[in-house]
């Protein structure tokens, strides 16, 4: 058997789990931490294949190893590579209090509403888009995605969140500090950091649950009456919920709404878990937007401008919303489609449009399809009999690219 240690959160490692080990796998300061018998030999952790290349020598002739793992090792831990090459019949895995039930709990917060995010050894755009979505986030850091990182990406988009920076925990060192985004991103906060709390306090407490993590809603595609709106100006279910079928929002992306209008798009992008940037050019509309996504509580980011103009400002995103016309349609198209990591949705009612639109999408490489929307609603007449009621025809075009893989976050 491998067995494996969680060190918890500044808890010994008990005698007997070392007990008979001939070899010690193990963080530096994890192996100086425990009184090891000269003739055990240690393997520091640091890249993982030498590590896992030692174990296997010693496993191979059935010599006891141990491998020594902060916290609960199963959890974004080095578990899930050990069972990978050894099998999880091999195991003895003995967890400790991970870093962020612990941080959580010098906070005296409950955490199973909060979505947990491993920036470690990956892109941290994931992390950073997380963080933006959802009210009470952990971020397990690494090198390059530390506090100074996400908070230089967060000032820009949640500027109003929280960031617990927790150091050292369970150690003498143990520290908990609360900043602004800007203010991370200001600081060098060297290698001690073992997790990060990304809280909206205006959202953060929320029901009673009995199901951990991130809901996703039970329904989408909502009535338009759900949604404040002018003069009809509004992308109507149907239209939405194949849309939202095609950009595929998911925790982890980013999805541009461009001409957002009532942002009804943006909001069901964001109750599915994305952070979203909604862009509207009318002034009105950039206020119905946030109201629209504030009565549904979620989190949009909205940008007042014209696009494609200020385009060029935003991060680029997973999958991209066009809606509306005009002249400048296709160029539009053509700059989101550049930008775009996936998916390009577009929905106009002019024919006229439909041949630039499709072209500036092949034009930047994606595969493009769509289809002519034309829907019937029941509507009721006098007499209590019904008859059906069109509503106004829409194309769809949607262009989709291999799609890019989304590692870290926990479902």
């Amino acid at each position: 058997m491998i067995t494996v240690v969680g060190t918890g959160t500044g808890a010994p490692v008990p005698l007997d789990a070392v007990a008979g080990a001939e070899l010690v796998v193990g963080g530096r300061r994890h192996l100086e931490a425990v009184r090891l018998p000269e003739s055990i030999e240690r393997v520091v952790l640091g890249p993982l294949a030498p590590a896992l290349d030692a174990i296997e020598a010693y496993v191979g002739k059935e010599r006891r190893v141990v491998v020594l793992a902060s916290g609960d090792p199963g959890f974004f831990g080095i578990v899930r590579a050990l069972a990978g090459r050894f099998g999880a019949d091999r195991l003895d895995v003995r967890p400790g209090v991970s870093s962020v039930a612990t941080a959580f709990a010098r906070l005296g917060l409950t955490w199973d509403d909060a979505v947990v995010v491993s920036a470690h050894g990956r892109d941290s755009r994931t992390a950073v888009n997380v963080c933006r979505a959802h009210p009470k986030v952990a971020v397990l850091t690494g090198p390059g995605a530390g506090p100074a990182e996400l908070g230089a990406a967060l000032a820009r988009t949640a500027p109003g969140r929280v960031l617990v920076v927790a150091s050292a925990l369970g150690s003498a060192e143990e520290h908990l500090e609360r900043v602004s985004p800007a203010e991370a991103a200001g600081r060098d906060w060297g290698t001690a950091v073992s997790v990060v709390l990304c809280l909206d306090e205006t959202r953060a407490l929320g029901p009673v649950r009995t199901l951990a993590g991130a809901v996703r809603p039970v329904e989408w595609a909502l009535d338009e009456g759900e949604f404040a709106h002018r003069d009809s100006m509004i992308t109507k279910f149907e239209v939405r919920a194949l849309a939202l079928a095609r950009l595929g929002p998911r925790p982890g992306d980013l999805v541009w709404d461009v001409g957002s209008g009532s942002g009804s798009v943006a909001v069901e992008c964001a109750r599915l878990g994305a952070a979203v940037t909604a862009v509207e050019k009318a002034a009105d509309g950039v206020e119905r937007i946030r109201a629209n996504a504030g009565a549904h509580g979620v989190d949009v980011h909205v940008v007042h401008g014209t696009a494609p103009d200020v385009l060029s400002e935003l991060d680029a995103p997973d999958a991209v919303f066009v809606g509306g016309g005009g002249r400048e349609l296709p160029g539009i198209v053509g700059e989101c489609a550049r930008r775009a990591r996936r998916t390009v949705v577009v929905a106009m009612a002019a024919l006229d449009r439909v041949p630039a639109v499709r072209t500036a999408l092949t034009g930047a490489g994606f595969d493009c399809d769509g289809v002519l929307l034309q829907s019937s609603r029941l509507a009721p007449l006098p007499g209590d009999v019904t008859r059906l009621a069109a509503t106004n025809p829409v194309f769809l075009l949607w262009g989709t690219r291999t799609p890019v893989s989304h590692e870290g976050v926990a479902q």
